[in-house]
């Protein structure tokens, strides 16, 4: 039974996500704040978690932050759950390695949903039967999870490792935003295809030698994303 943690500092939204989850089968434990939190997640590592952005210091995009800063969570999936929803907010969480994104008030089936499609995607990876992707220098390694440039392992988000490997498993394949939403995000995903553009600008910073002249995940005008299928030697 997959262990869920729940962060907010309004009760009944705690009561509200935990009993929509266990409904699903899930097992979950609630707090109030970011500092009992994080006590818990140092004595165990849940399989998601949900934060509340707007809660007292330290609030959920800092939480997000320290989790991908750390070895042990930096691929757990993690859904921020806030009453923010401009589209300035919704990038901002994606940016610091939030998984997904949820307007509250919420439905619990939706909750239920987006967490099983992300415990789903933890499990069992993209859809490549290969087990080692190789290219320019990098290494994706599809049972293990783990991507590694010249030999140096990167540290990768959920959806930056998914979104990587799709690209890499086809190379010079041209997807659109949409396409990948499908593919990386689900049909069952309510972003927008700004979401695509976050992720692909962090994969740049974390895999390219010059992010702003990117070499191995190109920008086809007008069409979307493409991983090169000429990429260049590793040093």
């Amino acid at each position: 039974m997959p262990l869920i943690y729940i962060v907010d500092d309004e009760p009944h939204i705690r009561r509200l996500a935990a009993e929509a989850l266990k409904d699903y089968g899930m097992d979950t434990e609630t707090f109030a704040n970011g500092t009992e939190f994080m006590a818990a997640v140092r004595h165990k590592v849940p399989d998601a978690a949900i934060l509340d952005w707007m809660m007292p210091p330290p609030d959920g995009l800092e939480l997000c932050r320290r989790l991908r800063q750390e070895a042990p969570t930096a691929q757990l999936p993690i859904i921020i759950l806030t009453a923010k929803s401009d589209e300035t907010d919704r990038v901002l969480g994606l940016e610091l390695g939030a998984d997904d994104y949820i307007s509250k008030p919420f439905g619990v089936r939706e909750l239920a949903a987006r967490v099983r499609a992300l415990l789903r995607r933890r499990s069992f990876g993209g859809s490549s039967d290969q087990v080692l992707l190789q290219s320019g220098g990098l290494t994706l390694d599809v049972k293990r999870r783990r991507v590694t440039k010249n030999g140096l392992v990167v540290d990768l988000t959920l959806r930056e490792f998914d979104l990587l490997q799709l690209l890499m498993t086809y190379p010079g394949q041209v997807f659109s935003r949409d396409q990948l939403l499908d593919r990386v995000w689900k049909t069952n995903y309510f972003g927008d295809t700004r979401t695509v553009d976050v992720h692909v600008r962090y994969l740049r910073q974390k895999l390219e030698d010059h992010p702003e002249q990117p070499q191995l995940i190109l920008t086809v005008r007008g069409v979307g994303y493409c991983f090169t299928d000429s990429p260049p030697s590793a040093p």
